[in-house]
């Protein structure tokens, strides 16, 4: 499996990589202008993400601005929805209108609050069929 992880804090991003790269490849980007140039570099070499775990708040360019420029390009190369990379947003905002933002205009796959419980996200990425 190929993840990505999305986050300005580095201590969030060493703490995903801790947790997911037993499972998988982890490439680490600090904002969603570098995801979407990750995200296109992947598709480039014929190597694309499985996972792209993303951060909401960041500078430049946030979450769900790069997560809904990264469905559109999916789009655009012929990805449906269903074979489309499975994101999971991670914030520190627990509120509705944050998760319906990323589902709803993002498309994201799953959501999760920080601070990141290591079973919890596990679980997730068991639940997307990504890990057995």
């Amino acid at each position: 499996m190929r993840i990505l992880i999305v986050d300005d804090d580095p201590v969030t991003s060493r703490l995903l990589k801790g947790i997911l790269s037993p499972h998988g490849e982890c490439d680490i980007v600090n904002d969603g202008k570098d995801a979407i140039q990750a995200f296109l570099a992947a598709h480039e070499k014929k190597r694309p993400y499985d996972l792209i775990c993303m951060d909401i708040m960041m500078p430049k360019m946030d979450g769900n601005v790069a997560l809904v420029q990264i469905r559109e390009l999916e789009k655009n190369m012929g990805i449906k929805n269903a074979d489309g990379v499975r994101v999971i947003m991670i914030s520190d905002l627990g509120d509705g209108k944050s998760v319906t933002k990323a589902y709803y205009e993002g498309g994201a796959t799953s959501y999760m609050v920080k601070p990141i419980d290591r079973e919890k996200l596990l679980k997730e990425i068991r639940g997307l069929d990504l890990i057995s």
